[in-house]
């Protein structure tokens, strides 16, 4: 990815991806674009963050006066989070693939995730293939684990 800035780390460590990296590797734009920054991307495993703010639509009525961010939407951020990670992993920048959800598995909701919170995505492999990859994922707010999941992605023509 040549938008990439990995300054900080040496040559074959772990990448930082700011929002024009994010936006050329993702197809996903507003609304639905889940991630605001990625903190670290290696081979197997990815931290991203989502800065969860008052201003997201889902919270004019999820729920009046009791704004709870959608578990859904926790899954989503985190498959597009695994997303980075697969395109990063595989070398898949600039094929012309995307990664589409196939399963949602053991997902498991613990706290709420309320705005105004840097909710954090962690990722990574469970199993690599060319062209169906799983991933475990995990998100949490100030070191409280959120949500817990594992999926199933494809890799396919876009």
């Amino acid at each position: 990815m040549s938008e990439q800035h990995d300054a900080a780390a040496p040559a074959g460590s772990a990448k930082v991806y700011d929002h024009r990296a994010i936006l050329a590797a993702l197809p996903h734009r507003y609304p639905m674009l889940l991630v605001d920054r990625v903190v670290e991307v290696s081979e197997d495993q990815i931290h991203a963050i989502k800065a969860v703010s008052f201003n997201e639509e889902f919270f004019q009525g999820h729920f009046p006066g009791r704004p709870i961010m959608p578990g859904v939407l926790q899954i989503e951020a985190l498959a597009q989070a695994a997303g980075i990670l697969a395109i990063e992993s595989l070398g898949l920048a600039g094929s012309g693939k995307l990664v589409y959800f196939m399963a949602i598995e053991e997902a498991k909701f613990r706290a709420p995730v309320e705005p105004g919170v840097l909710l954090h995505l962690e990722a990574g492999f469970v199993q690599k293939r060319s062209r169906v990859c799983k991933f475990w994922g995990k998100a949490s707010v100030d070191g409280k684990v959120t949500c817990e999941v594992q999926f199933t992605a494809m890799i396919a023509d876009s």
